[in-house]
């Protein structure tokens, strides 16, 4: 992919775009301060923007004369209206996981790094974090729920397998664990092992 860098008043904005952006040109333009541009807008042989309106704005409000730029060639006009909406419309698609995202907030902490850089609010940031004063439990299943269900994948080192696998085995043997709840006795017994570190964590046990 050839990118180059153009004068951003080359460049013109699509009348018609769907996309309202311009509660993100802050967010944005704070994401290219701090780590450069890392992703070019987008354009058509006319020089008429494709995907990157909001970077285009972010750019110009820091004062930018120019950015890196690939231009598509070749795409009809059906194409490029598709684009546009695909480009915007594939993103809204992905869903954040919170565990991991507080894993990572957390070490970014750590390190006195600017939470803010990230796009998020504080007040979002806060709301990840466990209140150590209160207590987390798990939610309650009635006996013999069977619907709706999830289907978890992990992937695991050979030993902490072995570890899980164990935990799980002795789980399914407890008494506890026989609850009927949707008849997974796997299901069951993962339960049981998470109430039991809950239980844990705030103090029961």
């Amino acid at each position: 992919m050839k990118v180059e860098d153009l004068a951003l008043d080359t460049l013109i904005p699509y009348a018609r775009n769907p996309r309202k952006n311009d509660g993100a040109v802050d967010k944005v333009a704070a994401s290219i301060k701090e780590f450069g541009w890392r992703s070019p807008i987008v354009v058509d042989e006319e020089m008429v923007i494709l995907a990157g309106h909001t970077r285009y704005k972010a750019a110009k409000k820091l004062g930018l004369t120019e950015a890196p730029v690939h231009i598509a060639e070749g795409l009809t006009d059906a194409q490029k209206k598709a684009y546009r909406i695909a480009d915007n419309r594939v993103a809204a698609e992905a869903e954040w996981d919170n565990e991991m995202l507080r894993v990572e907030f957390s070490e970014l902490e750590l390190e006195g790094y600017d939470l803010a850089i990230t796009g998020f609010a504080l007040e979002e940031i806060e709301a990840l974090k466990f209140d150590d004063d209160a207590e987390a439990e798990m939610p309650e299943l009635k006996d013999g729920d069977k619907e709706p269900f999830q289907q978890k994948t992990f992937t695991l080192h050979d030993e902490q397998a072995e570890v899980v696998d164990n935990a799980i085995t002795l789980a399914r043997t407890s008494p506890l664990a026989d609850t009927g709840l949707n008849e997974n006795t796997n299901g069951n017994a993962l339960t049981l092992i998470c109430n039991q570190w809950l239980e844990a964590r705030n103090g029961k046990r």
